[in-house]
């Protein structure tokens, strides 16, 4: 029996990074995958056909999580192509790295629209077929750096320290209904984003690490997983760092 076996989840931002990483591992166990993308729609249409081969429902669509009605909208379309939503992954984000004195007004506010935000708007619109069907899980992408801060990295840092706040207060809401809402905090998770930074900058971030590697999107996703199924059925509220031991 596949741990996701019949369950229909929504994971925003799943083109590339770690959002495909769990969009893969959720369809090897059994998911059907409904996900969005912001402007990429080859890459959507290569994800979609990938995970189609694991003979589960996928289909791509090309919504702003960070627009409430769009939001809104795009749950409705999953309900009705899919027939319901038992997972949510939120984990669209963008970064917009400055020093306070350096940073705009526009890129501090850019950064929470999309980061946090977008988490208000796609747990409300998921909350009424969750609260209908009483069972939900609902896992929020935060980061090391909403956990301990970055210098550099306010804006980012408060809109992931955010995600954190916001989920265990949605944990208290709808833990009565038995609808789970978690935070993964990711470290430093190799992409196509760090591949282009400089080699030796990379190696200093991986020997800083007790485990002495980055992460893969697949550590991450394995983690999405165990709080997604049933596994995890009496766990909520909670924050799990996945960083090969940089905060400990």
């Amino acid at each position: 029996m596949k741990l996701l076996e019949g369950k229909t989840a929504i994971i925003t931002g799943a083109s590339r990074g770690i959002g495909r990483g769990i969009a893969t591992v959720f369809a090897i166990n059994g998911a059907n995958v409904a996900f969005t993308y912001s402007s990429s729609a080859e890459a959507a249409q290569r994800l979609e056909k990938e995970l189609s081969a694991e003979g589960v429902k996928a289909k791509g669509y090309q919504s702003d999580a960070s627009d409430f009605n769009q939001s809104q909208a795009l749950v409705d379309a999953v309900v009705a192509d899919f027939g319901t939503v038992d997972i949510l992954i939120n984990n669209a984000g963008i970064t917009k790295d400055n020093l306070l004195m350096r940073i705009s007004e526009e890129d501090f506010d850019k950064v929470i629209a999309v980061n946090l935000k977008s988490v208000f708007n796609l747990t409300k619109a998921v909350q009424r077929t969750m609260l209908k069907q009483r069972s939900g899980s609902i896992i929020n992408m935060s980061s090391v750096v909403g956990v301990k801060g970055n210098a550099g990295q306010s804006n980012y840092a408060a809109s992931k320290a955010g995600i954190i706040g916001f989920s265990k207060s949605i944990a208290l809401e709808l833990g009565s209904r038995n609808i789970r809402c978690n935070v993964i905090a990711p470290g430093f998770i190799e992409t196509e984003m760090t591949a282009k930074l400089d080699e030796k900058t990379v190696q200093g971030w991986r020997d800083a690490i007790p485990l002495k590697r980055g992460g893969s999107p697949v550590d991450v996703a394995n983690a999405c997983l165990f709080l997604a199924s049933n596994l995890s059925a009496y766990i909520t509220g909670q924050v799990i760092n996945v960083d090969g031991g940089m905060l400990t």
